[in-house]
C-alpha cells in the first residue's frame, strides 16, 4: 500500500508518536489497579524504564507495540524502507540488551505485545498476576 504522505510528513508524524502512557499501557495498568495491584510506572533507574514495575517481587513489565518493537520482524521487514528497518532493528537490539540487564539484576521480565492486549486482555493480566503470586510465594 503506497504511503500518501511525503517522506518529511511521515517523519514528522512518526516522531510525534507517544512513547509512554499509551492506550495499551493504560488498559493493562487500569485492569491491574482495578484488581488491587499497585505498582510503579516508568522506573528510570531500571534498564529500559519498564511500563510497570513491582519492586518487591522484582517484576518488570513491558507493553510493546507490534510495529515499533518488531513483532515477527523478519516476516515483514522486506516491506519497509531502510530507515524504518534500521529504526526497528535498533529498538529490538535495545530491548534485548535491557531484558538481559534486568535478568542479570535478578528481575523477572514480562513482555506483552500489542496484539495480545487487543485480542485477549484477560490472558495478559493472568500472566502478570501469576508471576506476582509466584514471586510472593502464594
Amino acid at each position: 500500500m503506497p504511503d500518501h504522505l511525503t517522506p518529511e510528513q511521515r517523519f514528522r508524524a512518526m516522531s510525534r508518536v507517544k512513547l509512554k502512557d499509551g492506550s495499551l499501557e493504560m488498559i493493562v495498568r487500569s485492569e491491574l489497579h482495578r484488581r488491587g495491584y499497585r505498582f510503579r510506572k516508568h522506573v528510570k533507574a531500571l534498564p529500559g524504564s519498564p511500563d510497570a514495575v513491582f519492586p518487591k517481587e522484582k517484576i518488570a513489565i513491558f507493553i510493546d507495540g507490534d510495529f515499533w518493537h518488531g513483532y515477527h520482524f523478519p516476516r515483514w521487514e522486506h516491506k519497509l524502507k531502510d530507515f524504518w528497518k534500521e529504526k526497528i532493528e535498533q529498538n529490538r537490539q535495545r530491548d534485548q540488551k535491557n531484558f538481559r540487564k534486568l535478568r542479570k539484576m535478578g528481575w523477572h521480565v514480562i513482555r506483552i505485545w500489542e496484539h495480545e492486549v487487543k485480542n485477549d486482555i484477560e490472558s495478559c493480566i493472568h500472566r502478570i498476576i501469576s508471576a506476582i503470586e509466584a514471586a510472593r510465594g502464594n
